[in-house]
């Protein structure tokens, strides 16, 4: 059974959340896909957030050690970045470092879709997804009831991507429906999106709030810059500009969260 939500609070609480982003400057290491690293990076530093990119095996230990959250994105993939990402992952649990998990393409693939099985294993503070990589995972469709049950089962949060985005951590699940269609034409938003779920861990202990307040940023970013846009190209500099500018009373006017 959810839990009772006061979705205004809750809504405040990710202005504050936003707030804790530019005054901490949290660092994020994010192993990412190759063709994400730069918009992905200029997403965290957009919203006050460091971002390392590394995935080198001799160092990449080190950086999320030393990160105050870590993103694990299976996007650009193959057998030495999975060796990177186990180190990672490894580095991130000992240092007591929160971590989030992107499955890109689980579907497409059984390589990937299996080490994501094992990563789930691990500890990811919470996931970010699209319909068709959580039904690859978790065998069932992607029902609000089965997401917040594959949630609760593995302790997580899980954030399923869509034209509607839902939330959920096994006893609180609520929808959010800001974005613009103009998302689904820019490479590596997704990615990015799931590196912003990491930065707001490292701020925010509650990783429900975390990812809610994350995709409220994300979602209403994105339709601020879809009202100043003629096509992807300038979507795609608006969106970091309206990142940089957001600020609380704005996402507390334009948050829709159900």
């Amino acid at each position: 059974m959810h839990a009772l939500l006061d979705h205004r609070a809750a809504v405040q609480s990710s202005a504050a959340v936003l707030s804790r982003l530019r005054d901490a400057s949290p660092r994020v290491h994010c192993i990412t896909n190759t063709v994400a690293q730069n918009f992905t990076a200029n997403v965290l530093l957009a919203v006050g957030a460091q971002p390392s990119m590394t995935v080198s095996p001799e160092e990449v230990a080190a950086f999320a050690a030393s990160a105050d959250a870590v993103l694990i994105n299976l996007g650009t993939f193959g057998r030495e970045r999975a060796g990177s990402i186990g180190l990672a992952v490894t580095a991130a649990v000992t240092a007591g470092r929160p971590w989030a998990l992107d499955p890109v393409l689980i579907d497409r693939s059984p390589f990937r879709a299996n080490l994501a099985r094992d990563l789930m294993g691990r500890g990811p503070a919470a996931m970010r997804l699209n319909a068709a990589e959580f039904e690859a995972l978790a065998g069932v469709p992607a029902t609000a009831d089965r997401v917040t049950a594959f949630a609760a089962e593995h302790t997580m949060t899980v954030t399923l991507s869509g034209a509607v985005d839902l939330v959920a951590d096994g006893r609180r699940c609520v929808t959010l429906t800001n974005g613009h269609p103009l998302m689904a034409a820019i490479t590596a938003m997704g990615c990015a999106a799931s590196a912003l779920v990491a930065a707001c861990l490292a701020v925010e202990a509650d990783r429900w709030q975390a990812s809610l307040a994350a995709m409220t940023i994300f979602g209403i970013a994105g339709e601020q810059a879809g009202e100043r846009s003629q096509g992807p190209g300038s979507f795609a500099v608006n969106f970091i500009d309206a990142l940089h500018q957001l600020d609380a009373t704005a996402l507390i006017d334009r948050a829709r969260v159900s």
